[in-house]
């Protein structure tokens, strides 16, 4: 989803840089002094809960700390699709380990050995 086509689709003809979404939406971006990529991306995704009329909050507990917010953590995970899990084939686990060769080859110590579960 590109949030400045929503923006624009929005808020059409208006100004629909982050700042400007921050002075709109109410959002507080008084701490962004710089542009950094986590800041930045920290306060789109504010701006795109707004924008989207999403979940702002997360509040699982219910009202008065009752059993509803675990019942819809059960529902939720009920509803939930099984994830495809795609394997890596043996060709593609060769390659893998070549690449890694190099890499140590080269002076860099692979992470991924080191992580590996056999």
């Amino acid at each position: 989803m590109d949030s400045l086509v929503l923006a624009r689709q929005t808020y059409p003809g208006q100004k629909n840089n982050l700042d400007a979404l921050c002075r709109r939406l109410g959002i507080d971006n008084s701490h962004r002094t710089l542009h950094g990529a986590l800041l930045d991306s920290e306060i789109l995704a504010d701006v795109y809960l707004l924008m989207t009329g999403g979940q702002t909050a997360l509040n699982l507990s219910g009202k008065d700390g009752d059993a509803k917010g675990a019942e819809t953590i059960r529902r939720l995970a009920s509803d939930r699709k099984k994830l495809k899990v795609i394997r890596a084939s043996a060709d593609e686990l060769e390659e893998h380990e070549q690449r890694l060769d190099l890499l140590e080859k080269g002076g860099t110590e692979s992470l991924w050995r080191k992580l590996q579960i056999h």
